[in-house]
């Protein structure tokens, strides 16, 4: 019986295995499910065990989940296309019932029930798939990754042009680290008594992204400045940095429920799980350092 983890390559995934192995837990025991083997071979020099499995095939998920005592379930990564994320996301649990898995693990979205963002209603959709397979489960709901918003490009950015600019206008965040994030999912794996419990895992304080550009100017020793603008001028502006108009409106709009008050709910949950948060102008000189 062994831990299976999907998205493996993926950062986020990447990140569990990382932990995992940091928790003594044998890489034999770790199953790295990947779509395509061959781009997974530094998972495999740890002695990972790697195993191919799509999320468009069912099939192929039922043969990597064999033997799973717990399974941790990473969304699909095709955010542009929910439709085709709950297909994804359907063929997952299915095959999870099918094979028989212990323990299913999903990292969710935080407050999805009651958000307005595009992307939370496939997490919702996808809980209750999983409750309705009659497994045991624990939803790790991730806040926003604050990774998102404070990275090499973002910062180095605001930086040089002495501007921190979005249409979040003065609202309020709760997002964590992808590695605060990671290592709560390493937690519960690693732990009894989750089952059919849920986590919201978001910060315990709130920041916005005026006081962002103050932790910029802090770090670098630069003057940044925040600027807010519309959702339009928003766009823009990630088009003109080479997004894809499908990403530059998703972007765009998340940053428009921000500004509405969207992320600024906070839980202790993360910190009772791993216990103090990466701060953010830890995360900031991250990003500067590159």
């Amino acid at each position: 019986m062994s831990i299976v983890i999907t998205g493996a390559t993926g950062q986020l995934g990447g990140l569990v295995i990382q932990n995992l192995l940091g928790k003594k837990v044998p890489a034999n025991q770790i199953v790295a499910v990947v779509r395509n083997v061959e781009k997974a071979s530094a998972l495999a020099e740890l002695g990972v065990e790697l195993r191919q499995g799509d999320y468009n095939d069912q099939a192929s998920l039922e043969k990597a989940f064999a033997g799973a005592a717990k399974l941790l379930f990473i969304p699909s990564p095709d955010a542009h296309d929910e439709t085709l994320r709950m297909a994804q996301h359907t063929n997952v649990v299915q095959a999870a019932k099918s094979a028989k898995v212990g323990h299913i693990l999903y990292y969710g979205f935080a407050f999805g029930e009651e958000s307005k963002l595009v992307l939370a209603p496939t997490h919702v959709s996808t809980e209750n798939l999983i409750r309705n397979v009659n497994i045991p489960y624990t939803f790790l709901r991730n806040s926003l990754y604050t990774d998102v918003f404070v990275n090499p490009q973002s910062v180095g950015a605001a930086v040089q042009f002495g501007a921190l600019i979005t249409n979040a206008g003065d609202g309020r965040v709760n997002t964590a680290s992808r590695s605060d994030l990671a290592l709560a999912g390493a937690v519960v794996l690693t732990q009894d008594g989750h089952e059919n419990k849920s986590y919201n895992l978001v910060a315990s304080e709130t920041w916005s992204f005026g006081e962002l550009a103050r932790v910029i100017s802090e770090v670098s020793g630069k003057q940044v400045v925040y600027q807010s603008v519309s959702f339009d001028e928003q766009k823009g502006i990630l088009l003109q940095a080479g997004l894809p108009e499908p990403v530059a409106a998703l972007f765009a709009g998340i940053y428009q429920e921000i500004s509405q008050g969207e992320t600024s709910k906070t839980s202790d949950d993360l910190k009772n799980l791993i216990g103090t948060l990466t701060p953010l102008n830890e995360i900031v000189k991250q990003a500067l350092q590159g």
